[in-house]
């Protein structure tokens, strides 16, 4: 049987069943009802946040979050992301800059970011990557020195704690994804975390249509509601995750004590003082040590039936829909680790079994 990268984590059908039971007695089945409500405010509870709004998927509660912010000019980020992050910053009319990553935990490279700073930058958008957090105090003293908004794309942290805080309390907004494919999922959705009500208000407004009441429209608002059936679904979800994220660990310990040791590839490192939500396991491949480049054991897996991620490849500044507006040799870690890494299977169902299997083919391979 095939072994999928990943699989989405769900209730049991009568779990999820008696959740939407209520919705065919109210016919309320979106524009914020019971179930959103309650959704919002467990997440509010369960991450140690002031302010939550709910979104329909984690790219709208990205832009959305940038939007409100009114920012202007230039937004220094990282290419080493999914093509979401960048997108969101050009379609709020603004121009990203790219800030290389390091090579130990794939998130931006603080030491570099001062660099890029001009008169036009208002704002810093980092990612948190494959469950690891980004350097958030030092980005943090930056933006403190510079007034540079920061807003993280944490799509990749749900349930992530550093220091034993949420990581949806560091910045001025920190952006969820829900999809699916994420440690936690509302089928599709997003969220947007953050401490002022005054910017919650220009939230709600922008993702409904910019109506403040029955009869006042008093901002260009789209429509990015997350409805009542999603929210059931992250209801019934968030009551699993706990046990969702050890099911993940157990995986990802699996892969480290059977791929250590393997010359040629890399494993992830745990980061100090971060509580993981084992998102993600990517390893980097050096070719020349191990003996086949990443594209290669990609193939080769999928010849087994297991099916890896070139996660993430291509970097965002090279898309073909931004041809010759960055330069790629200008973020060279980014570059060499997107030439490198590719993200193994790894879900809450995944076998103990499945994943020594992987570990045995790739550990094969090695060997010939």
């Amino acid at each position: 049987m095939d072994i999928p990268v990943t699989r989405s984590s769900m209730p049991s059908f009568e779990e999820y069943v008696e959740e939407i039971k209520e919705l065919w007695e109210s016919h309320w089945l979106t524009n914020m009802g019971i179930k959103h409500k309650t959704l919002e405010e467990q997440l509010k509870k369960y991450l140690g946040v002031n302010g939550i709004s709910l979104f329909c998927n984690g790219h709208m509660a990205l832009e959305m979050a940038i939007q409100a912010m009114n920012l202007s000019g230039e937004v220094i980020t990282t290419p080493f992301t999914f093509a979401s992050t960048t997108h969101a910053i050009v379609r709020n009319g603004l121009t990203p800059v790219f800030c290389d990553i390091n090579e130990k935990d794939y998130t931006i490279d603080v030491d570099k970011i001062e660099t890029l700073i001009t008169d036009k930058t208002s704002a810093i958008i980092p990612v948190h990557v494959y469950g690891n957090m980004c350097d958030v105090e030092r980005i943090e003293k930056l933006a403190r020195k510079y007034d540079l908004k920061v807003i993280y794309d944490a799509a990749h942290a749900f349930g992530v704690k550093y220091k034993g805080k949420s990581a949806a309390v560091y910045g001025d907004a920190a952006m969820f994804s829900f999809h699916a494919t994420k440690v936690y999922n509302t089928i599709e959705g997003g969220a947007v975390c953050f401490e002022s009500d005054d910017y919650g208000l220009d939230l709600y407004r922008i993702k409904n249509f910019g109506i403040r009441n029955e009869e006042v429209v008093d901002a260009v608002g789209a429509n990015a509601k997350m409805n009542e059936f999603q929210a059931a679904m992250g209801i019934c979800n968030l009551r699993h995750l706990d046990e969702e994220i050890a099911k993940r660990k157990i995986a990802h310990d699996i892969y480290i004590e059977q791929l250590k040791g393997i010359k040629g590839l890399y494993l992830p490192q745990q980061q100090e003082n971060v509580e993981s939500n084992y998102a993600y396991f990517p390893i980097r491949i050096n070719e020349n040590e191990f003996g086949m480049s990443r594209d290669a054991l990609y193939l080769y897996l999928k010849e087994h039936g297991v099916f890896s991620r070139k996660y993430f490849y291509p970097l965002t500044n090279s898309f073909e829909c931004y041809r010759d507006k960055f330069d790629v040799e200008k973020t060279p870690v980014a570059l060499s680790v997107s030439n490198e890494v590719l993200t193994l299977p790894l879900y809450a169902e995944l076998s103990e079994a499945d994943v020594k299997k992987i570990c045995k083919i790739i550990a094969q391979r090695a060997k010939a």
